[in-house]
Formats: C-alpha cells, structure tokens, sequence
C-alpha cells in the first residue's frame, strides 16, 4: 500500500509535534541556563533514550549503533530491502539552539510517522539516525557520528582527548559502549540506496528570499589557515613612519583586499578572518608580529582553491612591499559535496508543489551529509531560520515553515522510497 500526501492539517498538527519535541530535548542541557549537550555525555543518553522513543512510537525498530547514533528502521514491502536514510544529528554548540540538528531527526520521524499511519509500506525501508556527533565540541572532531556509520572513522581517533584530558576511547566505554567494536557501526553501502537530510538554512538568504524552503546545491568546502605577518618592533614615538615593518599595518591591508577580492569571485564564496593578535600588544610599541586566521569557503573547488592561491599571492606581495615576512599554515581541509542532482529534482518538485516554487542555494555550513557523501547520493532541504541565526540561542524557525516543510519532505521521502530505479548522479 502506498501512503497518501500529508493534509495542511495533518501537517499542521506534526509541525506542532515537532515543536513541542524541540522544546523537550532542548530540556536535556548540561546546565539549564543555555542549552549544551555533547558527545558521549549523560546528556546525549538521555536524548538518545527520548527520541528513540519517539522512534518506536512511529512503528520503527530502534537500535543504538557502536558509535552512539540512535536509529530507528520503518521496515519496507519486502524484509530486507534497501533504505532510504533521513536523519541528522542530536548534539549541540555550547550555548546552542534548539533547532540545529534536532529538526532534521525530529521531522523525519514524522515522515516514517505518516507511513505508519496508514500502514504504508514501500519499496524501500525508511531509516532514522540520530547522529551522536556532528558538531565536534567535545573531542575537536567532527561529523564523528556520521562517519562511523560511514565506515570512515580513523583507528587514531580513539585517542583524541577532549578538554579535560579524557580519551575518546574510554568515553566510549563509559557511555557502555565497546571502543574497539566502533566499526560495527558502518554500514554496507548496498544497504542504502541515498540520504535526505532536513536542516535549518543558518544563513539569511531563504528569509530575504522570503521562502520558507530551499533545495541545497552542494555543501561548502572549507580552508583555514593560520597565517603570520612578522616586522620588526619598536618605539612608537622614536620610528619615523618611512622606516617601521609594522606587522599589523600589513595584516590590515591583507585584510581589506581579502574582502575585497572575494566579494569580486563571486556571490557563493566566502573569507572570513575570525582571529587576530599582535605582539608585542602594547599601546606605545610598533606590533613585530600579526597572527590571524584565514577560513575561506566555496561549493566548487577549483574556484575556492583559485581564490585561495589568489589571497596568498596578494599577501606575500603585501609582506614584501612592506619588508615583512609572511608565513600560512594550512590547518584544516574539506572538499566540496556536491549534492546529487537526481535528488535535488525531486526534492525540487516536493517543495513547488506545497510553496509554488524551489530556490536553489549552497550551504555554507558543514552537515553530516558531508560524510555519508563518500559512498552514496546525498541531498539536503532547507528550512528559513529567522535572521540567518544559528548556533545561538536566538535561533528561530516557525510553526508555518515547519508544516511546509514537513509536507514537502514526506511528499519527496515517499516518492523515492517508490521509484527504487531513480537516475541518481551521485557526486
């Protein structure tokens, strides 16, 4: 039996759902007064335990896997069959919202809910993850849950250690977990046929774009630098300005050109500086030595490494012009994803058929996606957050946007699960 299209007020009443649950689990906080719950805490137990109830009440089976990730499986017409996976993560920032992660687990429960509802069952299995990890705040690591169930968890990681010198590997265990059995998380990549993942835009364009959802082109890829600008010191009153090698002078001017040039590449790349020092740092003492960060981000990687190059060239002419040396050390990498465009299509004509039309816009943001992108199609939909604000606790969605949301996504999540010889191009 196929399932029919969720009513606005069907959707209505699961929007609602979802809201109240967001306002359950953003309860479950390491201190009450902001919302933070990470990896492997009695935190993430008890949200795991509250939503894998949720899970059950949806007609799932609920395992928690070796990594930590809470899962849920709406078995197909035939035992065994291939899932579509739906999912995203539980953990949060420090001083979170509730929104980010949690609305993608919460409204794909309520997908697999609609199914159940009406007994539908289809050629495809729907399943539900919870990822334990994605935001990386406890053991500086990221997307830990999701690349455990990809099957890409480096061995070394089990000694990553996280603010209080506590290893990961002996978090693990006393989360109950065996640290030596993480593997058994990864799946077989024949046992899933592609992921959707539901996530708030955390960017403002979709609220000036005055649409509730967006299709995800591809998900940035990501740069950063730790960069060093080095002078000489000296007396601020005694060095005539013809003769100083002020370091922070030419950091400042890389600075500008940085905004300059990349509002000049082109409208979906981005620089940010988001850290800076001088020393000596003294109010009366020409600064010897800038540190700044670089983090610069794109959906394509030949432009996003052309700017890169561009950037570094523009500074090592600043340095040399101003009798600085300058040094860049690249501390972090991750490529592009680029969204399956099969999936993008249907997504596409889930979302026209309940806001009448599908903007397209890339991500600016790192999402589990990311991972599970190594070994099958991915696509993402977006929800409008207010002001483009995320990670805060001013982070906002609405009731309204949450129905269309769920509407669209149960309408593209229930077409795939039917048409299992969909043209997916993935990568």
């Amino acid at each position: 039996m196929t399932a029919a299209a969720l009513t606005r007020d069907q959707a209505r009443a699961a929007a609602e759902r979802v809201m109240a649950r967001c306002d359950e689990l953003a309860a479950i906080s390491e201190t009450p007064e902001a919302l933070t719950r990470v990896y492997l805490s009695p935190e993430h137990r008890r949200a795991n335990a509250l939503v894998g109830g949720w899970m059950r009440q949806a007609g799932m089976t609920v395992h928690q896997d070796g990594a930590g990730n809470i899962c849920g499986r709406y078995e197909g017409a035939t035992a065994g069959a291939r899932a579509l996976l739906l999912g995203s993560h539980l953990d949060t920032v420090r001083d979170a919202g509730r929104y980010d992660g949690p609305l993608g687990v919460l409204t794909a429960i309520e997908a697999v809910h609609h199914l159940h509802r009406q007994n539908a069952r289809l050629p495809l299995a729907i399943e539900v993850v919870g990822f334990g990890d994605e935001e990386g705040v406890r053991f500086g690591i990221t997307l830990l849950g999701s690349r455990a169930l990809a099957g890409t968890w480096p061995e070394g990681w089990l000694d990553q250690k996280d603010g209080e010198g506590f290893r990961l590997a002996d978090a693990l265990h006393e989360f109950g977990l065996d640290p030596h059995r993480v593997a058994d998380a990864a799946r077989p990549v024949d046992d899933i046929a592609a992921y959707l993942e539901l996530h708030i835009e955390q960017g403002p364009c979709l609220e000036q774009a005055d649409r509730a959802l967006g299709v995800v082109t591809a998900i940035n890829g990501a740069r950063r630098l730790n960069c060093t600008f080095t002078g000489q010191a000296g007396h601020a009153g005694t060095v005539p300005m013809g003769q100083r090698r002020d370091a922070l002078a030419g950091a400042a001017e890389w600075m500008t050109e940085i905004e300059q040039v990349t509002g000049r590449a082109g409208p979906d790349l981005v620089a940010t500086v988001g850290a800076l020092q001088c020393r000596p740092g003294a109010v009366n003492v020409i600064p010897g030595q800038a540190r700044l960060t670089l983090d610069i981000r794109g959906p394509e990687e030949e432009p996003l490494d052309a700017l890169l190059d561009d950037l570094l060239a523009r500074a090592g002419a600043i340095a040399e012009r101003r009798r600085l040396t300058f040094d860049a050390d690249e501390f972090y990498r991750i490529a592009a994803t680029a969204c399956d465009t099969g999936l993008q299509h249907h997504l596409a004509e889930a979302v026209m058929e309940v806001q009448g039309d599908a903007p397209h816009l890339p991500s600016g943001a790192g999402h589990d996606a990311i991972a599970l992108s190594d070994h099958w199609p991915v696509a993402m939909l977006f929800v409008r957050c207010k002001g483009g604000i995320s990670h805060h606790p001013a982070e906002s969605v609405t009731t309204d946007d949450v129905a269309l949301a769920i509407q669209a996504y149960t309408r593209a999540v229930t077409h795939l699960a039917t048409n299992t010889a969909l043209d997916l191009n993935h990568g």
